[in-house]
């Protein structure tokens, strides 16, 4: 029997991953993790899900909807990716980790499809999650895409509800090149008969979702139509009202197309306590309340960086102090719409992520100073942090960013 640190070491060095490598482990089709779900016995048919897409918030939305479900009584699983600090993170049932021998015992029951199918990180991800919620015997699962949705692994479900939180441009080398077809790519996972919620509308993408949904007779619904709703809650970011206006739509879909009672209450107690509902780290976290403040966030491209960026710069200018950025990102962003975005007041330390695919400290700082942003390159983003730290009076802001990679280690 292996362990469980030799079993994360199989995954992460044997199977192709994208967090880690890039392009080279995307899979362009859904012939794998079918063949995958052949093995298991198609654990995914076992459980309702709810499926949400999107360039930003999906992530947010997905623990939303999970901490709903479980408030409202319901064994709840919540696939999401990538993790920050435990490869757990990625497979939850009721808030908990998937234990470290169900890892294992997966790994070694599916160890002969793996080496036969070859199937990429992303692949065995998803195929393990579907078979741990079956096992756990889950009422409801809420499903986070990896990237895009058309060829996503995780679009193999029949979901209750699809949730498509916004467009942007990101990982346009995959989803193409204008907002339209990256649209169209997310809208692959409408379903036929299914409702689904549209969290941002968009001239450029209204129409995409529109057509598709009608193609297929999928219910659609934007969220920004909706009256607005009265809930509170503990998140604290820029994107907060966007995404609570996405969840309590989605929400209200589901109840009125499945058996699935809405209570409002219940509802309110799990907006207020998605941090203990869901285990919700990573985006517009606190890791210091003073002496400096210390924030972070994984946004990582221009739709989420400008509300990030907007709301430090609120938060500078009532402190009264400096600006420091501990940033660091991966060698496939365009830099050309990101760096801009970025005050050039502030100052910077320049990082590099602890992974293959994260961009030279140094050769960020020579990007960086074509947009007037200045500061040192430092060869890991715990150096970094410590020098930002050090750097900085009582008064400051301190801010880790630029990718979910970088965040990872600071918290």
């Amino acid at each position: 029997m292996m362990t469980y640190a030799a079993t994360l070491d199989y995954l992460f060095t044997r199977l192709p991953m994208y967090q880690r490598t890039g392009a080279a482990a995307m899979k362009k089709d859904l012939t794998n993790i079918r063949l995958l779900l052949d093995e298991l016995g198609h654990p995914e048919r076992n459980f309702r899900c709810i499926h949400v897409a999107g360039t930003n918030g999906k992530g947010t939305v997905s623990h939303l909807l999970a901490a709903a479900l479980r408030a409202h009584g319901y064994r709840t699983g919540l696939y999401t990716s990538p993790h920050y600090k435990d490869f757990r993170e990625r497979i939850k049932v009721d808030g908990t980790f998937i234990p470290e021998a169900e890892v294992v015992r997966f790994v070694e029951r599916i160890q002969p499809a793996i080496e036969r199918i070859e199937p990429s990180f992303f692949e065995i991800t998803v195929a393990m999650a579907f078979d741990f919620f079956g096992g756990a015997q889950v009422e409801y699962a809420v499903v986070e895409v990896g990237l895009g949705g058309r060829l996503d692994s995780t679009n193999v479900i029949d979901p209750e509800l699809s949730v498509i939180t916004n467009i942007g441009y990101d990982h346009m080398q995959f989803l193409g090149d204008t907002l339209a077809e990256i649209a169209g790519e997310k809208a692959g996972i409408i379903k036929a008969g299914r409702p689904v919620v549209i969290g941002e509308t968009q001239p450029e993408t209204e129409e995409v979702f529109c057509k598709k949904a009608g193609e297929v007779g999928a219910p659609i619904t934007f969220a920004e139509r909706q009256p607005a709703h009265p809930y509170e809650t503990d998140l604290r970011g820029p994107f907060a009202g966007t995404n609570l206006q996405t969840a309590h739509t989605a929400l209200q879909v589901l109840g009125r197309t499945t058996q699935f009672e809405v209570n409002a209450d219940k509802v309110a107690y799990a907006f207020n306590h998605v941090h203990e509902l869901s285990y919700y780290i990573g985006r517009w976290q606190t890791l210091r309340e003073k002496d400096p403040l210390v924030l972070a966030d994984s946004a990582h491209n221009g739709e989420g960086l400008r509300p990030v960026l907007r709301r430090l710069g609120e938060i500078k200018q009532e402190r009264g102090g400096r600006l420091h950025i501990v940033l660091g990102v991966v060698n496939d962003k365009d830099l050309t719409k990101a760096l801009p975005l970025f005050p050039s007041s502030a100052v910077y330390y320049f990082v590099k992520a602890d992974i293959p695919r994260g961009l030279d400290a140094a050769e960020l700082r020579r990007a960086g100073e074509d947009y007037g942003l200045i500061g040192s390159a430092y060869d890991s983003v715990g150096v970094g942090y410590a020098a930002a730290l050090k750097g900085a009076a009582p008064d400051d802001v301190v801010f880790v960013g630029g990718s979910i990679f970088t965040v990872a280690e600071v918290l």
